[in-house]
């Protein structure tokens, strides 16, 4: 880029800036061998007018400095694939602009605009908590991919994460904008960024057992990535309630507790790996609804009981589809070899057979409050409305007459045939 003047040697990692008014985008694409790169604090005004800035994929560790103060009017932060360590600052919350993609690391609350969250592959501590997801503090409710994967995160999932209202089928929109490549060309004037059209910038992702890279296809990707840390306690149920994610990925941490047998709701998932825990109990039936599930990965848990059957699941992983499951000793049944003892099925069919019984509970239950309800209603008329008491009697007595009137005339000829013979 000609407005800019790099010195990347290895003792030195900054960025010097020279004949330029305003700077818009700026990207390393060479190896930075130290920390975040330093702006001379005299030009900070050159930096205000920054859209874009890329300086992932290097080697850079330490911590964050003040050198992103200046830069306000970002609207992509890229920051993978190195290692920082350390709080994350809350300057950064003063980055109103950022609107797109980017590894940003801040107070979330701060971004109202913000669809994209990626600080994946770091050294990040610390923990989530539910105050970063609450209703009355944070403007997440455009976030549709978050990617938190590969640090050092603790503590458990907050349970408020149906706020990211993005992520439902309700509220879901497509991810837009781009930040175009500057053409190369003398001069001292950088151009204007176009942010407009496709979202344009190639995203590494983990989904369905591998790394795929998305660009355009990104619009439409709905994710929480949250493998490769050190979360504990057990799914939240708000999770279930995110109907438009379309990759969960919790592998690789030492949460424990049951899967939600609400799993089922979430209709537009079709990447799901909670392998490498510890969660227990029955794999839930509901499993088989996903019926766009087309990578699933339970292996090494703590799960028991009866593998459940269905035509999804029966096509997942078709190649060995026992991988799904292995390093749970207490499974059994299809796919895997061992097979479930008759006490297991006695189980299973116990429960099934009591699931059946109470799915009528509530039909006989109604049938009988019902039928208490009319004959009651009919009784205090009786009892308290004289007119209908002296009516009712009278349609019983009229009732009885032509009865038995009827029963007499139709038994007679009967009565004189047998007499006959």
């Amino acid at each position: 880029m000609p407005a800019l003047s790099h010195s990347l040697t290895r003792s030195s990692a900054a960025v010097a800036i020279s004949g330029s008014d305003t700077i818009t985008q700026m990207e390393e694409a060479a190896s930075l061998p130290r920390g975040m790169p330093c702006y001379p604090s005299g030009r900070a005004s050159q930096v205000r007018g920054l859209k874009y800035l890329d300086i992932a994929d290097n080697s850079l560790f330490g911590q964050f400095h003040d050198a992103l103060e200046n830069m306000s009017s970002l609207q992509e932060l890229h920051l993978g694939d190195n290692n920082f360590t350390g709080a994350l600052p809350t300057l950064i919350g003063s980055f109103t602009s950022l609107t797109l993609s980017g590894t940003v690391s801040t107070e979330l609350g701060a971004f109202a605009n913000l669809m994209l969250l990626d600080l994946s592959r770091n050294n990040f501590t610390g923990v989530i908590t539910e105050e970063h997801f609450a209703d009355e503090i944070t403007n997440l409710w455009r976030l549709q991919y978050l990617d938190l994967s590969g640090n050092s995160l603790s503590g458990v999932i907050p349970r408020n994460l149906s706020n990211l209202t993005a992520m439902t089928l309700k509220g879901f929109r497509p991810l837009s904008g781009t930040a175009t490549n500057l053409p190369d060309g003398d001069g001292d004037t950088i151009v204007d960024v176009n942010i407009s059209g496709q979202f344009g910038e190639m995203i590494s992702v983990i989904t369905k057992g591998q790394q795929l890279k998305y660009s355009n296809g990104l619009a439409y990707f709905v994710s929480i990535d949250l493998s490769g840390n050190s979360l504990t306690g057990e799914i939240p149920l708000g999770i279930t309630s995110l109907d438009a994610l379309i990759n969960l990925n919790l592998s690789s941490n030492c949460m424990q507790g049951n899967i939600p047998n609400t799993i089922g709701a979430m209709r537009s998932l079709e990447s799901m790996d909670l392998s490498k825990n510890k969660f227990i109990g029955e794999i839930p039936s509901s499993l088989s609804n996903l019926t766009s599930l087309s990578y699933l990965n339970l292996s090494c848990n703590n799960l028991c009981g009866k593998i459940p059957s269905g035509r999804q699941l029966e096509t997942l992983n078709a190649d060995d589809p026992s991988l799904m499951y292995i390093g749970n000793s207490g499974l059994c049944g299809p796919p895997l070899r061992n097979t479930c003892s008759g006490n297991d099925n006695a189980i299973h069919g116990n429960q099934r057979n009591s699931r059946q019984i109470l799915e009528w509970v509530p039909f006989y239950v109604g049938l009988v409050l019902g039928l208490v309800a009319g004959l009651w209603m009919v009784f205090c008329a009786l009892l308290f409305k004289k007119t209908w008491r002296i009516a009712y009697f009278q349609f019983i007595d009229k009732l009885y007459d032509r009865i038995y009137v009827f029963v007499v005339v139709k038994w007679a000829p009967l009565t004189r045939k047998a007499n006959a013979k």
